[in-house]
């Protein structure tokens, strides 16, 4: 049994203040929290109910319109309106498809975008206390790197962690060039690039995003840009739903005929962060748009791969599920 402080916070600067220590918890959907603490995980001193800050701005809960055409995701908008809300599959489908592709439809109808790029991993030596992990406990060892670790990234890891990141959405939102946005009390609302808010573990990775103590997310911004239209998220894992990716790809083209304009590219299921492939983009810009366009991309993506003994098929699986994303884009 945990011993907690439940806090409703009833605006942003109220909420901010009540998780001001290190030892507080916001909980929203509470599709990654609740079950944290059940399994003795998480033990927070105090839970902080955002749910009621919607009352106060509907836009935390709403997808909106920006200037210039893009859009901008609340906070506490669930994911199952985002996902079927028309604009975001018509501007984004990438965004949607992530979405759609996540979990299931109970826990779509419950969990939040600012909890979706918090969610923890799912790394099974995480989310048993009775081993050692870096990331839970620091300094306590990575069980991971010397245990069983077919789930587990093989680009980003440290000698201290080699988890992956759980979120199919933060892949799509990498691949856009979003931007977070975060208040503080007291502060004014800061803007994150999306491919800077999640922290590689180095040597802490027990510090997972560059969220401070008291910041919460407002809302996710993504741009109005050329190559969003045609985009798509492909992912692969066990079993048809309900299971995370061994490999995933988030792709936008621009395109000119049969020539790559533009192009990015995001992997999930392979990386500790949600992980953007600059080395594959460059690859596509300016080439022509076939199989050896794009399996020269698929090569350069994962050129830094560091596989371990189990999850040494995920260096290839990637790669052909960049490659098949790219292919299907481009017909």
């Amino acid at each position: 049994m945990i011993d907690f402080e439940f806090v409703s916070a009833s605006d942003m600067d109220g909420a901010s203040r009540a998780a001001s220590a290190a030892t507080a918890r916001f909980v929203a959907g509470g599709t990654t929290l609740i079950d944290l603490m059940r399994l003795d995980v998480e033990r927070p001193a105090r839970v902080v109910d955002i749910n009621p800050l919607v009352h106060h701005d509907a836009s935390l809960g709403a997808v909106s319109e920006m200037p210039g055409g893009g859009l901008r995701l609340g906070a506490l908008a669930r994911m199952s309106d985002v996902a079927w809300d028309a604009r975001v599959r018509e501007r984004y489908p990438l965004v949607s498809q992530s979405l759609l592709l996540a979990a299931s439809g109970q826990v779509r109808n419950m969990a939040t975008m600012g909890g979706n790029i918090l969610q923890r991993t799912r790394c099974p030596y995480f989310r048993d206390v009775a081993t050692a992990c870096n990331k839970r406990e620091p300094g306590s060892g990575c069980s991971a790197i010397v245990g069983y670790n077919r789930s587990h990234a093989v680009l980003g890891g440290s000698d201290h962690c080699i988890a992956t990141h759980p979120s199919d959405l933060a892949v799509a939102l990498a691949a856009l060039d979003a931007t977070v946005r975060v208040r503080h009390a007291g502060s004014a609302e800061r803007a994150i690039p999306f491919t800077e808010f999640h922290l590689l573990p180095d040597a802490h990775p027990e510090r997972e995003t560059v969220l401070r103590p008291g910041d919460v997310i407002a809302a996710i911004e993504i741009p109005a840009v050329p190559y969003a239209k045609r985009s798509m998220y492909l992912k692969v894992r066990d079993r048809a739903s309900f299971a995370f990716a061994l490999a995933s790809a988030a792709v936008a083209l621009d395109l000119n005929g049969g020539t790559i304009r533009e192009a990015r590219v995001a992997l999930g299921g392979v990386g500790t962060k949600p992980w953007r492939s600059h080395e594959a983009e460059r690859a596509l810009a300016g080439k022509p748009a076939n199989g050896g366009t794009f399996r020269a991309a698929a090569d350069a993506a994962m050129a830094s791969a560091r596989p371990y003994k189990d999850n040494a098929f995920k260096v290839e699986l990637a790669k052909r599920t960049l490659v098949r994303a790219l292919t299907e884009l481009s017909t």
